[in-house]
């Protein structure tokens, strides 16, 4: 072998050893995400979690695929739903009333919000205290985005208003799965 195909040679072996690098991190990476019943998900992020929908037309199928009837259409953009399971495009859902459907990827974003389902208002506090001044109420049926949680608490934003609610009060602030996963599709909890 010349000196010039021995050189184009270790050249190439270096990018294949550092592709195979990064692609095993990041399936190295990915590992630690689990569905519900153990498998891997194909994102690589934590399931369940909070995304909101990017469009104000969503359509909710029965299963993971165009060929799956459609159940209904969400017309609220920015609305908080928890993805329960996962495909590699698709997206199992639990939304504010407890309904399961399955959307495209494609319609959510990683986005958080919070929705108040309740007829009641929910407090918005100066800080993560129900001690602390009263900055705004959040409506009945409204939506607001989620900042961070912590301690019991999500600073939620609206415009220019920033506050914290406390964690659990409305749809979007909960930590746990609020459907189960092995639930068909369609099904209202």
């Amino acid at each position: 072998m010349s000196s010039k195909s021995r050189s184009r040679f270790q050249s190439l072996s270096r990018r294949f050893a550092g592709l195979v690098a990064v692609l095993g991190l990041g399936l190295f990476a990915g590992a630690g995400a689990t569905m519900p019943d153990g498998r891997p998900t194909p994102t690589g992020l934590e399931v369940p979690r909070w995304v909101s929908l990017k469009s104000s037309e969503v359509r909710a199928r029965q299963g993971p695929g165009l060929d799956y009837r459609i159940l209904w259409e969400y017309r609220a953009a920015g609305l908080p739903v928890q993805v329960i399971a996962e495909t590699r495009e698709w997206r199992k859902i639990c939304d504010p009333e407890g309904s399961v459907a399955w959307i495209h990827r494609s319609v959510v974003s990683g986005r958080r919000g919070a929705f108040n389902a309740s007829a009641a208002e929910v407090p918005v506090q100066a800080r993560r205290d129900a001690g602390s001044p009263l900055k705004a109420r959040f409506t009945s049926r409204s939506v607001v985005a989620v900042e961070d949680c912590a301690e019991g608490w999500c600073e939620v934003r609206a415009g220019k208003l920033r506050g914290w609610i406390a964690g659990g009060a409305v749809f979007g602030t909960q930590t746990r799965a609020l459907c189960e996963a092995n639930r068909p599709a369609g099904e209202a909890g």
